[in-house]
């Protein structure tokens, strides 16, 4: 039995009509199941100090009744913070960015809006396919490299190359010297397959530039791209390709530390300049950290990966600050990619640790943006990324902490360390809809919502190949608010363990393909790319019982009703659309991938809808 989510319906949806902005601040709307309220306010904190708003009642919506008041912008900070107090029958209710309280909750669980700092807006409609570009294809019609097998490239610890054939599985012996020949002519010969048939219109590549490994988080080069990818002629041959497709195209950087055979640390003595593992007197080696002993510092122990230091002036005018840094070359004409996922960006900082971080991802902020004011700036963070996250630092994050750890244990029953969690429907809901509290709506809505990546397990493997409930994961992630990534042969069941064997070829025989899994996403993908709440709207949750979440995206005149079920048994729901802040006359039932309409039956005059959950699936309500 489902239950309806709180005692006094209060509402909040974070867009427009009711978040109206304007230079001088915003006009506030709040949403109640009743109308008479004794008082109802608006709570802000101009100049750190509460200020109560009255609120006025101006009408019906929907079923519901609304409220409106005039926030001012807090001057004293770009973020202004708002929750809303409402006294009836002698009792407090408080709705905040995470839902009802009882009393006045933390101010990190306030709404909040950044006046100056926006993402971009075309993030939000996008639908992004990560491609780990060794792994994808392999061009049939540009002229091959030739063959490295058995070489030792510089860099490498006397690794010598490694060149499986494509259908050969990953050898966890060689994870970085393998090289599977994928290249981006190859990407290019698949944008039919990526944009005309799955629905892709956003790629994000792992890192290209040049590199011994082929998975090149230890660059060699920050300028050229990778022969064997190659080079920089078919970087710009990719952009001009996606372009004319109207694609989106964000390049991975790793700046946080670059690899031994980078001509600032040349350990390998390779290049002619002096290096700054090579001695003090490198000009490179204030670019690097250094323990007390003058050993250079390695990420997270590992001495492959020397950590760069941005306490060095002329390290931060090469990356991001001087006029042909490394940031701001790639942004520019012919390459002009649409931005940066910067790799391991809270590690990044002055000397050992992470000091002044802060103060770093703002000026890479400031640096891209000054180049393409519509970039955006991804942060990969596996952790908690809210302190970044507030609008003056990045747009999105890659969303582990706020989505994919969650829908992991909710459905795989692990955590991210792999072991195993029991979390029920209940914690999970509130998990995401604190994940989303934190950080202003706008920021959400801009965020890289994964179930896996290049840096874990499959989700496909974790969940044991079910397709079933793999199914029921891309429902979340295609309906979630945020921009979804599918991690490259997720829509076709590739499956994969933990790195390396994550980063397997896509097998491009069909026949090995799961089709009724591919079909799901190619449903969803085409009604995301149909529905503009999927990509902008607010979200509602509407009910949670032990195994299944119903929610609800919208906007003031089209809503998607979300039902999911994680467990082995059916359910019959009767769902309260009626606490959605619009009018709908008419809702369609779906299941994705499914052909044939779901059974409803509407309830109350159409105020609730009764249908039938199968066990391990979601339906979709669409409003008509």
């Amino acid at each position: 039995m489902l239950l309806d989510s709180h005692p006094l319906l209060l509402v909040h949806p974070q867009i427009s009509p009711w978040v109206q902005r304007s230079p001088e601040g915003c006009k506030i709307s709040l949403l109640s199941e009743r109308e008479q309220l004794d008082q109802v306010y608006l709570r802000s904190q101009p100049d750190n100090e509460e200020q109560l708003i009255p609120m006025h009642y101006v009408g019906r919506q929907g079923q519901l009744h609304r409220w409106q008041a005039w926030l001012p912008w807090n001057h004293g900070d770009a973020l202004t913070l708002y929750a809303f107090k409402v006294l009836v029958d002698g009792t407090q209710h408080w709705l905040a960015a995470d839902g009802a309280h009882e009393h006045l909750p933390p101010e990190s669980l306030h709404f909040r809006l950044n006046r100056q700092h926006q993402p971009p807006d075309w993030v939000r409609e996008q639908v992004f396919y990560q491609i780990f570009p060794d792994r994808f294809h392999a061009a049939e019609h540009s002229p091959r490299p030739p063959s490295r097998q058995g070489q030792v490239l510089p860099g490498q610890a006397g690794r010598a190359v490694v060149e499986p054939a494509w259908h050969e599985p990953v050898d966890p012996a060689h994870a970085a010297n393998n090289f599977y020949g994928g290249d981006l002519p190859g990407i290019v010969e698949k944008l039919d397959y990526l944009q005309q048939e799955l629905g892709i219109s956003a790629l994000y590549l792992n890192p290209i530039f040049s590199s011994g490994s082929n998975h090149k988080y230890d660059c060699d080069d920050y300028f050229q791209v990778d022969a064997q990818l190659g080079g920089n002629r078919a970087l710009v041959e990719l952009r001009e390709a996606t372009a004319a497709r109207g694609m989106r195209l964000v390049l991975d950087a790793v700046v946080n530390h670059t690899g031994v055979n980078h001509p600032w640390f040349n350990q390998t003595g390779v290049h002619a300049e002096l290096g700054a593992a090579q001695s003090i007197h490198s000009p490179y080696r204030s670019f690097y950290a250094f323990d007390g002993q003058g050993r250079p510092l390695g990420w997270k122990g590992y001495d492959s990966l020397p950590v760069l230091d941005f306490s060095s002036a002329a390290l931060r005018q090469a990356i991001y600050a001087g006029p042909d840094a490394v940031l701001r070359h790639w942004l520019r004409p012919p390459y002009a990619v649409d931005g940066w996922r910067l790799d391991v960006i809270h590690m990044l900082g002055e000397g050992p640790g992470a000091r002044n971080n802060a103060q770093f991802v703002r000026e890479f902020r400031q640096a891209i943006k000054q180049e393409n004011g519509q970039a955006y700036v991804l942060g990969e963070h596996f952790a908690e990324a809210t302190r970044w996250l507030q609008g003056e630092q990045e747009d999105g994050a890659m969303n582990y902490y706020g989505f994919a750890h969650p829908v992991r244990a909710w459905l795989a029953g692990l955590d991210v360390a792999y072991q195993p969690i029991r979390l029920s429907t209940v914690a999970f809901e509130r998990w995401l809809a604190r994940g989303r509290a934190t950080i202003p709506y706008a920021n959400q809505l801009a965020q890289l919502n994964l179930l896996d990546s290049h840096d874990t397990s499959r989700f496909f493997t974790l969940l044991g190949e079910d397709t079933a409930r793999m199914a029921l994961a891309a429902t979340l992630l295609f309906t979630s608010p945020g921009a979804p990534c599918v991690y490259y042969g997720d829509e076709i069941g590739l499956p994969g363990g933990q790195d390396p064997d994550c980063r397997r070829p896509f097998p491009w025989d069909r026949a090995q393909w799961n089709l009724p899994l591919f079909q799901h996403y190619r449903a969803l993908i085409q009604l995301r790319q149909n529905r503009g709440e999927w990509r902008h709207g607010a979200v509602q949750t509407l009910a949670v019982s032990d195994e299944a979440l119903v929610f609800a995206r919208h906007t003031d005149w089209e809503a998607t009703v979300v039902a999911v079920n994680r467990g082995d048994q059916a359910l019959s729901l009767e769902i309260p659309v009626w606490q959605l802040p619009l009018q709908v006359r008419q809702w369609r039932g779906v299941q994705p991938g499914h052909a044939g309409p779901v059974a409803l039956e509407l309830l109350d005059g159409g105020h609730r809808v009764r249908l039938q959950l199968p066990a391990c699936a979601s339906v979709l309500l669409l409003s008509e």
